[in-house]
């Protein structure tokens, strides 16, 4: 069994797959709420508009988790999905740039849900340090070293101006994060054992511009 473990981690998952783990999750949890036990492949795949061969394959990456029959035990399955993504874990973020964007974030309740802890917000305006949101204070950004090495932090969230963006991220580097959750309209280049995950906001909302006028274009024809 051990080595069986050990062959499932060192697998290389297709990134598909793991943008779709989150969505699972979710919807589990969804079902969940709803005090639903169980849930076969086909329902679940009505939910999700996935098909149901394709929630088969990613899951049987992991292990399968599904019995013939019977389908998918959902607080089970709940449970595994939440090991893969590392949620039974306490991890701890801080958030550079605590303009609007930066204090919305750390209002986000949901965070806490997930596993993920705000424990600080950083910031070079004056005005700003020493404010606390939700519980958690804004700090100037001379303090970041420090502060990452006594509360083992790896995992910043940027919500700065680009210009900023990518010297900041290479001095959080060096202070010891590991993972980037970027906010920045820039993407990062950081070395290969760096984790970046770009939202580019503004990209979304024009990918969503682009399919509202094209639907709009339709109806006129």
């Amino acid at each position: 069994m051990a080595e069986m473990k050990k062959d499932m981690n060192v697998k290389e998952i297709s990134p598909a797959v793991i943008k779709r783990l989150p969505r699972y999750y979710r919807y589990l949890g969804e079902l969940l709420e709803n005090e639903v036990v169980r849930i076969s492949s086909k329902d679940l795949s009505e939910r999700m508009k996935v098909t149901a061969s394709q929630i088969r394959q990613d899951l049987n990456n992991f292990g399968g988790f599904g019995q013939q029959g019977y389908g998918y035990n959902v607080q089970y399955l709940y449970n595994e999905i939440g090991k893969i993504l590392g949620l039974n874990h306490t991890n701890n973020v801080i958030i550079v740039g605590a303009g609007n964007l930066g204090q919305a974030l750390a209002n986000y309740q949901d965070f806490d849900k997930r596993g993920f802890k705000i424990v600080g917000l950083f910031d070079v305006n004056p005005r700003l340090v020493g404010i606390s949101v939700r519980g958690v204070d804004i700090h100037d950004i001379d303090e970041l070293p420090d502060f990452i090495k006594s509360n083992d932090v790896k995992i910043a969230a940027l919500t700065l101006p680009k210009q900023h963006a990518r010297q900041m991220a290479v001095e959080l580097m060096n202070f010891g994060i590991k993972a980037f959750w970027n906010f920045a309209p820039i993407d990062l280049n950081l070395p290969e054992n760096v984790i970046v995950e770009n939202v580019h906001l503004a990209e979304s909302l024009m990918t969503l511009s682009y399919k509202i006028h094209s639907e709009l274009e339709k109806e006129e024809q």
